[in-house]
């Protein structure tokens, strides 16, 4: 039987093409996906990967083999698919690789109304009957299924823009790198009518990535953006990811903005909208973060990484915002999904709203020195993080916890220590009061993760 374990991870299937990844797996992928979620129809919708729209056709051919109705919205970000799956209530599939190189693809599922499928909530059963199919060669007889194109890039600009009121702000200069990515494809029709000047940075659609890789969490892929703000003195700049679910954002000094001031600034806005609400972050987000929502009447909710953690914790708390250190922002009115448009929305009527450029609109929202993410690469995760927790354990003012990996928290410093699920590394993420303390406890913490 077909081993598909290498290319289904925890929450969604990527892997090399053709290598791992080719027609044949997808289209059984379509056939598991119905099999095992019972749709009567599916969307899908595909990135600018030459072979996306290849990948997303043999998955319809699989799903209409099963006798379910396949609505192709084409080309579109993983957030418009989940539109696609809110607004239509139906399972949903996009193709993409995200921000991974360009030999990669994969698929991000979801149930009707954008809820996600991950391994322990019906992916690793798609995972093994796709197996099965492949080994019984069942996987291609015809069925009663048919495919239906529908263009769902209009109503999902016109339903953003219902969520974010930007009528009444200052006209804007907004640079933005799409990275050849997805964004060059839904930024156009998202701030058409909106009083934006747009400098538009690598719109044009390249599964290559011929200019830099659509990651903006890497800081040199950002360099290009941050140039541009500052030569044509524009107000902000925003970046995006491969499937431009993600969204970085650049001030006027060409500076980068933390995720977490971000995360703080739309839990404030969401917070006047709905007094009281629950905001969801995940544990490497800023203590900021939770000290605001607090202070703004809210109810922090503190998960662990990921956004199956987020968006089900979201699903039980009702939750109206979530927000995480990699850039990806959750809404309660955009079916609890993540939506790097949509951040970007609210950070450009927050500093549209107002005359003061953005480094002061953000001055409030961000209290602490972090450090970013570091990776260190060891032979034995379990043997480095005994060793951090038996350095730190017992000192006075110190407590540690295991949500995800180890937090240690100190009385105005903090830092956390997370094993990769993929390869041997630990993920390091430390805040404190100001840059040397910071540096203090991140450098004896990784001295000791290191040794």
């Amino acid at each position: 039987m077909a081993d598909l374990t290498k290319i289904f991870k925890a929450y969604d299937v990527r892997g090399v093409v053709p290598d791992e990844l080719n027609e044949e797996i997808a289209q059984a992928v379509g056939a598991a996906f119905v099999e095992v979620t019972g749709a009567d129809s599916v969307v899908m919708a595909h990135d600018m990967r030459t072979s996306s729209g290849p990948l997303a056709a043999a998955f319809a051919r699989g799903a209409t083999s099963r006798g379910a109705g396949v609505v192709n919205a084409g080309l579109g970000s993983t957030d418009m698919l989940y539109y696609a799956s809110g607004s239509l209530n139906l399972p949903g599939v996009m193709f993409t690789a995200s921000h991974n190189p360009a030999q990669y693809n994969g698929m991000k599922m979801c149930r009707a109304g954008a809820v996600p499928i991950g391994s322990d909530t019906g992916l690793s059963e798609i995972r093994d009957r796709a197996a099965e199919l492949i080994a019984g060669g069942a996987a291609g007889t015809a069925g009663t299924g048919t495919v239906t194109e529908r263009n769902l890039l209009g109503g999902y600009a016109a339903h953003l823009k219902t969520l974010v009121d930007l009528s009444g702000i200052r006209p804007l200069k907004v640079v933005v790198d799409a990275g050849n990515g997805m964004g060059g494809y839904t930024v156009p029709e998202v701030f058409t009518g909106l009083p934006i000047e747009l400098t538009p940075l690598y719109f044009e659609l390249d599964g290559s990535f011929p200019n830099h890789e659509a990651n903006p969490i890497e800081p040199e892929n950002l360099r290009d953006l941050q140039k541009a703000v500052v030569d044509r003195g524009a107000d902000i700049g925003i970046a995006f990811d491969g499937d431009a679910d993600r969204c970085w954002v650049i001030d006027e000094r060409g500076e980068s903005v933390s995720p977490s001031t971000v995360t703080a600034l739309v839990a404030v806005r969401e917070l006047a909208k709905h007094p009281g609400a629950t905001i969801i972050h995940n544990l490497i987000t800023s203590q900021g973060v939770p000290e605001i929502v607090r202070e703004h009447g809210g109810v922090p909710v503190r998960t662990r990484v990921g956004h199956s953690f987020i968006k089900a914790e979201m699903a039980r708390t009702g939750a109206v915002f979530g927000g995480e250190h990699s850039a990806h922002y959750y809404f309660r009115d955009f079916w609890f999904a993540d939506s790097g448009m949509l951040a970007a929305l609210h950070v450009l009527a927050a500093l549209g709203e107002q005359d003061r450029p953005l480094s002061e609109v953000l001055s409030r929202y961000s209290r602490y020195a972090s450090s970013g993410e570091i990776n260190s690469r060891v032979a034995d995760q379990a043997a480095a993080l005994a060793r951090v927790r038996e350095t730190f354990a017992g000192r006075e003012g110190v407590t540690l916890d295991e949500l995800d990996g180890l937090t240690v928290s100190g009385p105005d410093w903090w830092f956390n220590l997370r094993p990769s699920n993929t390869e041997p590394l630990l993920r390091l993420n430390a805040e404190a009061a100001d840059e040397k303390m910071m540096a203090a406890v991140r450098d004896e913490a990784l001295a000791v993760v290191r040794s």
